[in-house]
């Protein structure tokens, strides 16, 4: 690509958060690059020179078309990997975003491609992120949190937030993993903890904390 590991950094932190429904603002990239908010507004400052974003004082940062399809190609190296060293190198779902984040910048559209065949061209990284397409394409990405579901509906848990390894350690420990069928059977008021029942009668209770990092689709109804 040419660019900096910094500048892809940034775009792909962009994406993430506007995929996720979340402003642009120099303190949303912030906390998500874990820089300071004076680097932010420095480097999108730069990246709008650069035909990357649009951005304006107060109402956060915008990917351009081109800043976009950067963003795009970053995150499909860097689920790729994920869903190598998962697969074929035999490391654990905890281990494989921050190796990931390593090797992203580093590979060629070639070896790219090489991963993409090995794997028979995935659609989901072992995390349930969606994986962008060649050709730029965002397959359908899991929306709804444990936290926002319906009671007594059969949902399908999409995917989970990669960050945490204590976290993805413990969502293993307990079965709450991509392509898993759960149900929340109660909601406690006020914002309390949440119990759900998973395949096999495993009857669990989660945190707010917990179930809103563990987003869900909904179970299609047979029409026969």
């Amino acid at each position: 690509m040419g660019l900096s590991q910094s500048v892809e950094d940034y775009l792909k932190a962009i994406y993430i958060l506007q995929s996720e429904g979340k402003s642009a603002t120099t303190t949303n990239i912030a906390k998500a690059l874990d820089v300071s908010s004076a680097s932010v507004t420095n480097m999108l400052k730069r990246l709008a020179k650069m035909n990357l974003l649009d951005h304006e004082s107060y109402k956060g940062a915008k990917l351009t078309s081109a800043g976009n399809k950067i963003a795009l190609e970053v995150l499909r190296h860097h689920r790729l990997l994920e869903l190598y060293l998962k697969e074929i190198m035999g490391y654990s779902w905890d281990e494989v975003h921050d190796e990931a984040e390593n090797l992203e910048h580093h590979i060629s559209e070639q070896f790219e491609d090489r991963i993409a065949e090995l794997l028979n061209h995935p659609t989901h990284d072992p995390h349930g992120d969606p994986i962008p397409t060649k050709d730029g394409i965002m397959p359908e990405m899991a929306q709804l949190s444990i936290a926002e579901a319906e009671v007594n509906t059969p949902y399908i848990i999409g995917r989970v937030k990669d960050q945490d390894p204590k976290l993805l350690r413990y969502l293993e420990k307990i079965g709450v993993i991509p392509g898993m069928k759960i149900e929340v059977l109660e909601k406690t008021p006020f914002s309390g903890p949440i119990k759900v029942k998973l395949e096999e009668d495993n009857e669990q209770v989660l945190g707010q904390a917990v179930a809103s990092e563990v987003f869900l689709v909904e179970v299609e109804e047979s029409t026969t």
